[in-house]
């Protein structure tokens, strides 16, 4: 038997290491790889840079766009597949998810009071009229 067989064993059975910004785009939490490239340098993903290899079980903070997940990585992977494939890739905490349907009931409340609903196109005139008196309304009081 060889000296370096059962070295080249554990080689082969080892994880391959994967980059964070490549794994945060495999896992789609951004949609390029240099998107998730400089949030990582921008501090929306701890304080790690963008060529620290994950390993299983790591614990990350992750903010993309105004949604931020706390999660577990349950596999490494560093090609782009589908969004049912890649949401194996970790495990969002409860809290994480309380919060985030928290915040997206707050934002449907906020559209709600200006009278239109988000998402539903350009605002009509009347809403147009009442969003133009709130502005110049908020404008007075800023010159007292």
């Amino acid at each position: 038997m060889a000296a370096g067989t059962g070295h080249e064993a554990t080689d082969r059975t080892a994880a391959p290491a994967v980059r964070l910004d490549k794994w945060l785009w495999a896992a789609r939490f951004f949609k390029t790889r240099a998107m998730a490239a400089e949030a990582v340098e921008g501090g929306k993903v701890q304080r790690l840079k963008p060529a620290h290899h994950l390993n299983v079980g790591d614990r990350l903070t992750v903010r993309a766009g105004t949604a931020l997940f706390e999660i577990e990585v349950l596999a490494l992977s560093g090609q782009r597949r589908p969004v049912a494939e890649a949401r194996q890739l970790y495990l969002e905490s409860e809290e994480s998810l309380r919060r985030r349907e928290q915040e997206r009931e707050m934002q449907k409340l906020a559209a709600g009071q200006l009278g239109f609903a988000a998402g539903t196109g350009r605002p009509s005139k009347r809403n147009r009229r009442k969003i133009i008196a709130f502005v110049r309304k908020g404008e007075d009081h800023g010159k007292d």
